[in-house]
Order: C-alpha cells, then sequence, then structure tokens
C-alpha cells in the first residue's frame, strides 16, 4: 500500500503525536488485558530510542463526547510506565490547558498520554477544528492504532491532513499479515467463522468465498445455516431473516467449488443452565440450544485444518466462557495452534480463546482489531489508512 513507514525517518528531537489503542477492558479501576498496550509496544520504544518525545493519543470505552472518571486513562498511563520503565505522564484533558502545558515541556525521551480523546465532541464526528488542536502538538503524526483504523474520526483520520503522516510498526504488520490473506494466500486457505450472528460476518462470507478452499462455520451463526438446510435447531439462536441469506451463501460456496463445512454434532442444553448433551446437528429437540460444537465437528474441522497453508479464524464456535461450552472453541485452538499454516487470528474472542489455551505464541498473527481485521478482509476501505494513503506524498 502506498504509505509511509518509519523506517529511515529522522525524529530526533521531534515531537511525534502518536496514535495508538488502548482501549483496554477494566474492572474496578484496574486493566483486566493489556495486549494492546503491549502491542504498541515496538512502535513507542523505537521512537523513544531514536530520541523523539511522544504525545499519546487513545481512547478507552464510548463516553460519547462526554467526560466520564471511570473511562479515564489514568490505569492506562501507570500500566505504560511499568512497561516502559519510565515517567509517562498524563494530561487531565485532550487539547486544553494542561495538555497545551504538558506538550510545551516536552524534552526527547518524554511521554505525555492525552486523557481519552472520545471526551472530546468532535473526536467521532472527525471534526477538522480538534484534528488541527492535535496536529499542533507535533511536528509529524504516526498511525498505529489498527484496532481504530475503521473510525473516520479526528484522531485517526482528520489528523493526518494537517501533519507528514506515517504507519507505526503495529499498522504496518497488521496490513502485512491481513494482505497476505487477501492478496494471495498460500493453498489451502481456510476461513473459521463463529460468533452469534450470521449479520455480523455475512460480509466477511462473501467476500471470502472468492479466495478460501473451506469455510468452517461454528457459533450461533452456524444454526441459521443449519436452518437453511432444513434441519431441526429446538430453540436455538438463529436469525430467521438471514434464511434466504445462508441458502444464496450455500449455493456461492457450491458454484465455487468451496468447502463449506456445518456442524454434524452439537453441545445442546435446554437452556444455558441445563446439563449439556451431544446431539445430531439435524435434529435438536424443541426446549433443547445448541451452545458448542460437538466431538465429531471438532474432528471434521481438525482434519480441514490439518491440511491448510493459510487459516483466518473469527469468532468462537460456541459460548467458550462456560466450561460446559468451551471444548469446540478450545478445540479449534489447538488445532489452528498445531497447523504448520500461516495463521491470522481476526481479534475479539478468538483471541481470549487463544491466550486461554495458552497456544498464543504458536499463532503467526493475533490481530489488535476485531471490527478492524473484518472489514478489512471485507475488502472495505478503513479511513485511518485511506488517511495515510492519502497523505503518502
Amino acid at each position: 500500500m502506498a504509505m509511509r513507514t518509519l523506517n529511515g525517518v529522522n525524529v530526533s528531537g521531534k515531537r511525534v503525536v502518536l496514535r495508538v489503542d488502548f482501549n483496554a477492558p477494566l474492572e474496578d479501576g484496574a486493566i483486566q488485558d493489556d495486549t494492546r498496550i503491549r502491542a504498541a509496544l515496538p512502535t513507542i520504544e523505537g521512537l523513544l530510542r531514536d530520541g523523539a518525545s511522544l504525545i499519546l493519543i487513545s481512547h478507552l470505552g464510548r463516553p460519547k463526547g462526554n467526560v466520564n472518571p471511570e473511562l479515564s486513562l489514568r490505569p492506562v498511563a501507570r500500566r505504560l510506565s511499568e512497561l516502559l520503565d519510565r515517567p509517562v505522564q498524563l494530561a487531565d484533558d485532550v487539547v486544553g490547558d494542561d495538555a497545551t502545558e504538558k506538550v510545551a515541556k516536552l524534552e526527547s525521551g518524554d511521554v505525555l498520554l492525552l486523557e481519552n480523546v472520545r471526551f472530546e465532541a468532535g473526536e467521532e464526528k472527525n471534526d477538522d477544528a480538534l484534528a488541527r488542536e492535535l496536529a499542533a502538538f507535533g511536528d509529524l503524526y504516526v498511525n498505529d492504532a489498527f484496532g481504530a483504523a475503521h473510525r473516520a474520526h479526528a484522531s485517526t483520520a482528520g489528523i493526518a491532513a494537517h501533519l507528514p503522516s506515517y504507519a507505526g510498526n503495529l499498522m504496518v504488520a497488521e496490513i502485512e499479515a491481513l494482505s497476505a490473506l487477501t492478496d494471495d494466500p498460500a493453498r489451502p486457505f481456510v476461513a473459521i467463522l463463529g460468533g452469534a450472528k450470521v449479520s455480523d460476518k455475512i460480509g466477511v462470507i462473501e467476500n471470502l468465498l472468492p479466495l478460501v478452499d473451506a469455510v468452517l462455520l461454528g457459533g450461533g451463526m452456524a444454526n441459521t445455516f443449519l436452518m437453511a438446510e432444513g434441519k431441526a435447531v429446538g430453540d436455538s439462536l438463529v436469525e430467521a431473516d438471514f434464511v434466504d441469506t445462508a441458502n444464496e451463501v450455500i449455493e456461492k460456496a457450491r458454484v465455487q467449488g468451496v468447502d463449506l463445512l456445518l456442524p454434524v454434532d452439537v453441545v445442546a442444553a435446554q437452556g444455558m443452565d441445563g446439563q449439556a448433551a451431544t446431539v445430531d446437528a439435524d435434529g435438536i429437540s424443541d426446549g433443547w440450544a445448541a451452545y458448542d460444537i460437538g466431538p465429531k465437528t471438532i474432528e471434521l474441522y481438525r482434519q480441514a485444518i490439518a491440511g491448510a497453508k493459510s487459516i483466518f479464524w473469527n469468532g468462537p464456535m460456541g459460548v467458550f466462557e462456560r466450561p460446559a461450552f468451551a471444548n469446540g472453541t478450545l478445540g479449534i485452538a489447538k488445532a489452528v495452534a498445531g497447523s504448520d499454516a500461516f495463521t491470522v487470528i481476526g481479534g475479539g474472542d478468538s483471541v481470549s480463546a487463544i491466550e486461554q489455551s495458552g497456544l498464543a505464541d504458536k499463532i503467526s498473527h493475533i490481530s489488535t482489531g476485531g471490527g478492524a481485521s473484518l472489514e478489512f478482509i471485507e475488502g472495505r476501505e478503513l479511513p485511518g489508512i485511506a488517511a495515510l494513503e492519502e497523505h503518502a506524498e
């Protein structure tokens, strides 16, 4: 892609405005998972090593343009300081007096984290005035927030019009990994798609069909496809409005020679707290619902995965947060990690599953952006990336 990277860029003595994605889950003010913070460290440490001072911008949660103390980036600043082993200042605001004063005092090697950028109403509106104020803090702009690249916001898209703009190391790694799947994947290419709803993934499925050799479906979305094939799904989660769409996908897969695999057995129960039982996927009784793929399906999918040379996985195979319905997702995680393929996990619950399994280090690339990775695979234009391309020269 036509965008500038940090290779060969002299940042010594310069102030770098760096958009990161520190949207980490919090509980009682404590960070529960620092994966996204750690993912940005190579870019941060590289810029500091080269003599820059940093103004970091991130969002956290959905404060909707209002200041919400519970969504302050203070816990993030503390964790980042620990990881970098150096002080990280936190501005009390985004573009107000405190941020302006602290920026003015920055010296090479200093790190300043602005307060949650979504406290500003102009952020999600991609307000040009806010983009200009953020740009005024620095000499150049670096976007390393792939997880927010699908948002046309002031700090991800608008700001790039006002400063020399570059893609950070994480952004480049994300684009390269996902492009390897969409441009010229090693074959066979297997896509594994789960999650609750067909409506969330239909664009991904349709864009993947011309690219892949097989699609393995699990989670609640598989029930809609089972219903489309005329199978009884009991009280399982289905999207009746998407049955016709599922039929169209099944036909497209047949015409294009893509193996579309559906569960042959499921782990079902009479309510999520009921006693679980493995049943055939073509006859789930009324009052029962599927909450995971069954052992025969795990083995069927494992065989497809074992022969793959490229794998993209997004979405769990069932309600894996519950031990009774976790075997399918964890089984797929082990199969993907044990394959010889180039493997990409597209964010979200799939990442949690691979982390739970202790096999994350066996995956070629774990994306930090669930929604962004899906939209990239769908073939959509991501505003944060498009802005870097547009202002590459």
